[in-house]
């Protein structure tokens, strides 16, 4: 098969995996290497100069020896099956560099003859690029679970990131769609190579030549929508990966509706919102200080599709507010809704000088139509307002027309917007 066709077939196979992270890594250039990495990610992301980086996203080969039901590669699937050699990826990623199509490799792989076997041969397309090439862009290699320690500490040697992909939330998911995969096996390869990481963090702490290990870390995936679990256990299962772990990111992917699907995979693709909705709540866990079981409620497991994660929390626990911008903390002030990292930094730095107004939030880029009803400044009480949680809700909510009447509301309960 030649090389364009193998490209075709194997690089929509990679469509499916998310978890092709930005680098966080640096590798600076000497000028005897190809490339180089900077902390600037890479993935479908953006440069400050506005310039857009991607990776070359391929399979080594979509053969596979498992029957994961969730997979278009499974093994009894009739998807058009491709490989590529080792010296193929080589040369596709270095011309295709030069080229300055890409700034990196994501490889990823079915799992052929068996787990080491499939790692070796990803491994040694890193190294052939590292050591023969001098490549020194990004490479980001998918560990396969079960893989050897030998092999994964070959890997973080010479890609940026690795990742082990969970791909469902609980055990017994894998167990009904995935039999050949367990939790057990993916956990054991992310302690692997979170212990590596760490010792090469420590080690390089006291040896500034001391070799790196995978410095960008590593991250999974969880696919959404294809069984009934609710997010409640995604949530918590991504909490416990972080906590464990210490993941860069945990990806998420709703289900893909594939042809020839098991009886027990759902005919529809779950909305995408409900994938946003869970990348807004991871990030809420990560940077907000919220704790998974706080996002979800035993009333309702799954999050509310119609508002973010924060408002919704919020609406939830009116005793907890309103936050008055002037006396909380950090921690506090991070879980109003409208307030994101940055303007909490704002706002801690300016009232070192004189007290925050209600005018000063504008002047922020406030989102004030949530914020108000949730905090106490000088020139405003949300106490005068009288809503309730459902009124809040549909205030909020509602188009810019609503927000012009709940101004009208604040301006007369206040004196002044």
């Amino acid at each position: 098969m030649e090389t364009r066709l193998k490209l075709s077939i194997l690089a929509d196979a990679a469509k499916y995996d998310a978890s092709c992270a930005s680098s966080g890594s640096r590798r600076t250039n000497d000028g005897t290497r190809l490339g180089n990495t900077n902390r600037i990610g890479i993935c479908h992301s953006y440069t400050p100069d506005g310039r857009c980086v991607s990776l070359l996203k391929i399979l080594l080969t979509n053969h596979c020896i498992y029957d994961c039901q969730y997979c278009v590669n499974r093994v009894t699937s009739d998807t058009p099956r491709a490989r590529f050699s080792i010296d193929e990826v080589v040369t596709l990623t270095l011309e295709f560099y030069r080229r300055n199509y890409i700034e990196g490799l994501f490889l990823s792989s079915g799992i052929i003859q068996s787990t080491d076997y499939t790692m070796e041969q990803m491994v040694a397309v890193a190294r052939t690029l590292r050591v023969d090439h001098h490549y020194g862009g990004y490479i980001h290699l998918k560990a396969a679970p079960g893989a050897s320690a030998e092999l994964l500490a070959q890997a973080g040697q010479f890609a940026d990131r690795l990742s082990c992909n969970i791909e469902l939330p609980t055990a017994a998911d894998l167990q009904r769609l995935a039999p050949e995969k367990t939790v057990e096996a993916v956990e054991s390869t992310m302690g692997i190579i979170r212990d590596r990481h760490l010792a090469a963090r420590t080690e390089k702490q006291k040896h500034v030549n001391a070799p790196a290990f995978a410095p960008a870390g590593q991250s999974t995936q969880m696919i959404v929508g294809a069984t009934a679990t609710p997010d409640a256990a995604i949530l918590s299962t991504s909490s416990a990966l972080y906590r464990r772990h210490r993941l860069r990111r945990v990806y998420y992917s709703a289900y893909s509706p594939i042809p020839h699907a098991d009886s027990r995979l759902p005919s529809k693709a779950p909305p995408l919102i409900r994938e946003h909705r869970l990348y807004q709540a991871d990030w809420l866990m990560r940077f907000y200080h919220f704790d998974a079981s706080e996002l979800t409620s035993d009333i309702q497991p799954n999050l509310d599709l119609d508002i973010d994660p924060k408002l919704a929390w919020a609406l939830r626990r009116r005793d907890w507010f309103p936050v008055d911008l002037n006396r909380s903390g950090r921690t506090r002030l991070l879980r109003v809704p409208g307030l994101g990292v940055r303007n909490v930094n704002r706002i801690i730095a300016i009232r070192r000088h004189h007290k925050i107004h209600l005018d000063d939030l504008p002047r922020m880029r406030v989102n004030l139509r949530r914020v108000l009803p949730f905090v106490i400044c000088d020139g405003h009480n949300p106490a005068t307002l009288r809503l309730d949680s459902s009124d809040l809700r549909q205030r909020i909510v509602k188009p810019a027309r609503q927000f012009e009447l709940f101004e009208a509301a604040a301006t007369a309960a206040n004196g002044e917007l």
